[in-house]
């Protein structure tokens, strides 16, 4: 049986982000979690930023940002990156981490990350507590050692990260794959026949002995 609670945004698990803003001189960080895709053609994202964050005019004024997906190795300036301000200081210098110039925007991108979508705004809808930044992905930078033998990115290697409720989980076992719940089963491979040759005559079962003699029956 359910039990009722207090309607909130509770949606998990979600991806944990991190939002590269401003420029290489004066780069700032935001760990969001709330984040997804929106629209294939062209490619968008959303993100939903609290105006009072420090983030915000930085993103709302440019109108660029960078998003990074991070590993399981930097999940501790993951989260650094969510609790502290750029009021404070730089978060770039205060995590460890570091700016990269990124392929179509001015916001810089982060180096430790194995992928990052180089992002331009194109609405803001102010919602409530949050505003959402929808906004077109104009380019993507992958890690080369990321791509399989036949060019596919291969995210799995990533060692990606989901938030859950307020907490970090590594990624699991993978358990199926789009489509694989109608795709038929491959058939059976049939035995290849020898061409020229007739098939050998399946061997003749032994009669039974009927005779009475040498019967070992009571």
């Amino acid at each position: 049986m359910k039990k009722a609670i207090s309607p909130g945004a509770l949606l998990s698990p979600v991806p944990a982000v991190l939002v590269s803003c401003g420029t290489m001189e004066r780069p700032n960080l935001l760990t969001i979690a709330w984040a997804g895709t929106v629209c294939t053609r062209p490619p968008m994202v959303s993100i939903s930023i609290r105006p009072e964050r420090y983030s915000y005019p930085l993103i709302k004024e440019s109108g660029e940002f960078v998003l990074n997906l991070p590993t399981t190795r930097i999940v501790r300036a993951v989260d650094l990156c969510g609790v502290k301000s750029g009021k404070d200081g730089d978060k770039f210098a205060l995590s460890g981490l570091h700016p990269a110039p990124a392929a179509g925007v001015s916001a810089p991108a982060m180096e430790e990350c194995p992928v990052s979508f180089s992002c331009k705004v194109r609405q803001i809808i102010p919602l409530g507590s949050h505003d959402l930044f929808l906004a077109e992905i104009v380019a993507i930078e992958a890690e080369e050692g990321l791509f399989d033998e036949k060019g596919r990115l291969a995210l799995e290697k990533a060692g990606l990260f989901a938030y859950a409720h307020g907490e970090y989980f590594s990624l699991g076992d993978k358990i199926g794959s789009f489509g694989f719940s109608v795709r038929k089963k491959p058939l059976p491979k049939s035995p290849k026949k020898s061409a020229g040759r007739a098939p050998a005559p399946k061997p003749r079962r032994p009669r039974k002995n009927t005779s009475k003699k040498g019967s070992h029956r009571p």
